[in-house]
């Protein structure tokens, strides 16, 4: 009975810092689902190893370490994982075509829930908030994997330079050059492009948007959509590498080779610290509507900047929740009856 509340114990110690460790290991990985391996692998390497540890560090430093391991080990192969626009140019409407890449190509999406565990310190939420937004996530992805280790123990997780050495296993000297390196890379990425600016909650202004936004998106009123996207929006597609920029081409785009979502209907999520959709479009078969995208919103200046559309909704729907099949309400669908 004791071997059993002791381990209903430890259990219990690890499974706490959870959602922390992922939101760590998805920085470090930039894929909701490597990530969730990454800390399944973090735990049972701490449960199994539990008797050794004898306690010279705190259980959330040990944890830090073996998860910065994990993540170490499964970064060796190189691959980095980005957005369309970080891999090709922007392809005029005209050139549009759909050609897919592979899952492992590309910056994944996640849940708020999964990797922002609840604080009680406003400005610590914002900071874990901004931290995961797609923008600084590319540009994490862009880093060496010790430099995105340190960066992020550093500025996202307010650990000490000496701390960072010791989990590294390395000099506070090596740590401070690391995020030198580091800050100067991102602020090159920074310099190139802006990034959203998305209150925290949501002011009345983005709410008023977003409003607008569903209105037009659900009315497919291609006029009032582009009132509301910024001269330089942009529109991603992954798996597909096709990337637009502009009013006039994602529109153009949603009005011929997209014109099947019209009539679609949108369900609100959280994901990167962004807001966003479950995007549902009409389904003739069965009536209804199906999963055809999870749509993560860039806002700035009163305009959306960005907006971008994952559509493996047999990966993402699951993910976060959501059901892979919505019924249409009453009086929906009887004009085309």
């Amino acid at each position: 009975m004791a071997d059993g509340t002791a381990t209903a114990g430890i259990d219990a110690a690890l499974e706490r810092h959870r959602t922390e460790l992922t939101g760590y290991c998805y920085r470090m990985l930039g894929s909701s689902f490597e990530a969730e391996d990454a800390v399944q692998d973090t735990l049972v390497r701490a449960w199994r190893g539990h008797d050794g540890f004898e306690g010279r560090s705190s259980l959330r430093s040990w944890l830090y370490r073996i998860a910065t391991n994990v993540c170490l080990d499964m970064l060796s192969a190189g691959n980095r994982r980005a957005r369309p626009m970080d891999l090709t140019d922007a392809t005029p409407l005209a050139q549009a075509a759909l050609s897919p890449r592979p899952d492992h190509t590309w910056l994944e999406p996640v849940p708020d829930a999964r990797v922002l565990p609840a604080v009680g310190d406003p400005a610590e939420a914002a900071v874990a908030k901004e931290s995961v937004r797609l923008a600084f996530m590319a540009a994490l992805q862009q880093l060496p994997p010790k430099q995105r280790a340190v960066l992020i123990l550093r500025e996202v997780l307010a650990w000490k330079a000496s701390e960072v050495a010791e989990l590294l296993d390395t000099s506070v000297a090596s740590v401070n050059s690391a995020l030198q390196r580091a800050r100067a890379t991102l602020a090159q990425r920074s310099a190139a492009g802006a990034e959203g600016e998305v209150s925290d909650p949501l002011d009345e202004e983005q709410q008023k948007l977003l409003e607008r936004y569903v209105k037009a998106f659900e009315g497919y009123d291609m006029a009032a959509l582009t009132a509301l996207l910024h001269e330089d929006a942009v529109m991603t597609m992954p798996p597909f590498d096709l990337w637009l920029r502009g009013p006039a081409d994602i529109t153009g785009f949603m009005s011929t080779i997209g014109a099947s979502c019209a009539g679609s209907r949108l369900v609100p999520v959280r994901a990167n610290g962004l807001p966003g959709f479950a995007h549902y479009k009409p389904d003739p078969d069965n009536g209804g509507f199906s999963p055809w995208a999870v749509q993560v919103l860039e806002l700035s200046g009163g305009r959306i900047t960005g907006f971008h559309c994952f559509l493996d909704t047999a990966r993402w729907f699951p993910l976060f929740g959501l059901p892979l099949h919505l019924e249409a309400e009453a009086g929906e669908g009887e004009e085309g009856a």
